[in-house]
């Protein structure tokens, strides 16, 4: 049973614990989106750092997905893109792959909502500059994917 909380832009939060059995599934599903929406996806920066204590080792990679398809969930739709809820569904999709403890959860979910939030004060039309950001964030979720996929998915 999913519990619908005040603190979203859409994400459901379901109660789970551990790192997700199936986190290969959920990014790969990422960097299909990715490329999908934008065709061919480049390499871009990547943002690693060490992970917090009660987290996986490529935490800090999930974080910043989730930031950039909380992103790309504003941005996407506004430059005319008629994909509907595909971002919010796949950090959804994310989330039950990653199967993360209550903690963890909430600070996946804040960081996508955090990141809608900020670019839906910034951006209320589509620019130059909000295209130039999804472009970017395209090629960078797709690499943060297959960097995650190579290093710690299962082979």
């Amino acid at each position: 049973m999913a519990v619908t909380t005040s603190d979203r832009p859409g994400i459901e939060r379901r109660h789970g614990s551990g790192a997700g059995p199936h986190l290969r599934a959920a990014v790969l599903a990422f960097a299909c989106a990715a490329s999908l929406a934008f065709g061919m996806a480049v390499s871009g920066p990547a943002h690693a750092a060490a992970a917090p204590a009660d987290g996986p080792p490529y935490d800090e990679q999930i974080l910043r997905l989730a930031e950039i398809m909380g992103a790309l969930h504003h941005l996407r739709p506004l430059c005319g893109a008629d994909e509907g809820q595909m971002w919010r569904d796949k950090m959804n999709a994310l989330i039950q792959a990653e199967e993360p403890a209550p903690d963890r959860r909430k600070r996946i979910i804040e960081r996508f909502n955090r990141s809608y939030r900020a670019l839906a004060e910034v951006y209320r039309t589509c620019t130059p500059a909000a295209r130039e950001i999804v472009d970017q964030y395209l090629r960078e979720g797709a690499k943060l994917s297959r960097d995650v996929v190579s290093r710690y998915g299962r082979q």
